[in-house]
């Protein structure tokens, strides 16, 4: 059971005009006519673009942005399971659109708080699975290998696991962490390594190292925005 999301109705709520950055309108920004293409949008052209994209993105429609993405989209998947109204999931979302994840894949609850995201959403795919077991059946349909992240007894430290790359990093919520159906359902469980009292870190942060120890791994860096 899932479903695909990018974004909601209208604008999202630090999308338009809150932003320092960005750019004014074509015209007063450039000094080449305004450009053509059917990827940019007349209304940003005409009152300049604010949004918190990459430069390559300035002026362009949502839609346009997000096919362009999906042109490079890597085979990262990444989920979280949300069966307590988990506020890192904006977070991990804003994250895996940096490392352009194929997914983010939200498990239990259908509504989080989209606050962290940054708007982010309107440019990932999101899918909603209703449980644990939704989800493995959705990776075992796609060929792709669950690997939890959870600093667990028995499991293998990230910082030398050997991570498959079309596959499912799957992080439990934050305090509790990976629950038991899901790393009964995993085929291995990776660690961070942490070295003071804390006994874990915050979920948003733990996504974040283990996004970019995959694409350490697997992504084409010379693909990178620079």
């Amino acid at each position: 059971m899932s479903n695909n999301d990018i974004g909601g109705e209208g604008a999202g709520p630090t999308e338009w005009g809150e932003h320092p950055h960005g750019v004014g309108p074509w015209e007063q920004e450039h000094d080449e006519p305004r450009p053509l293409g059917s990827e940019y949008d007349t209304d940003l052209l005409d009152a300049g673009d604010r949004r918190n994209v990459v430069d390559a993105y300035r002026y362009w429609t949502r839609e346009a942005i997000v096919a362009d993405i999906d042109t490079r989209r890597h085979p990262l998947h990444v989920a979280i399971e949300n069966f307590g109204n988990d506020a890192n999931i904006g977070t991990v979302v804003r994250t895996a659109n940096a490392f352009a994840a194929q997914a983010v894949h939200i498990v239990g609850r259908r509504r989080w708080n989209r606050r962290g995201a940054m708007v982010t959403d309107r440019y990932q795919h999101i899918h909603h699975h209703e449980t644990v077991a939704d989800l493995l059946e959705y990776a075992r349909a796609e060929g792709l290998t669950v690997v939890a992240v959870d600093n667990t007894p028995g499991s293998v430290p990230i910082e030398t696991a050997d991570l498959p790359r079309e596959c499912v990093l799957l992080f439990g919520q934050e305090g509790p962490g990976v629950t038991a159906d899901a790393r009964a359902g995993a085929s291995m469980t990776v660690s961070i390594a942490q070295f003071g009292s804390t006994r874990s870190i915050n979920a948003g942060v733990a996504a974040g190292i283990a996004m970019h120890s995959w694409i350490r791994r697997h992504a084409d860096l010379s693909q990178a925005w620079p």
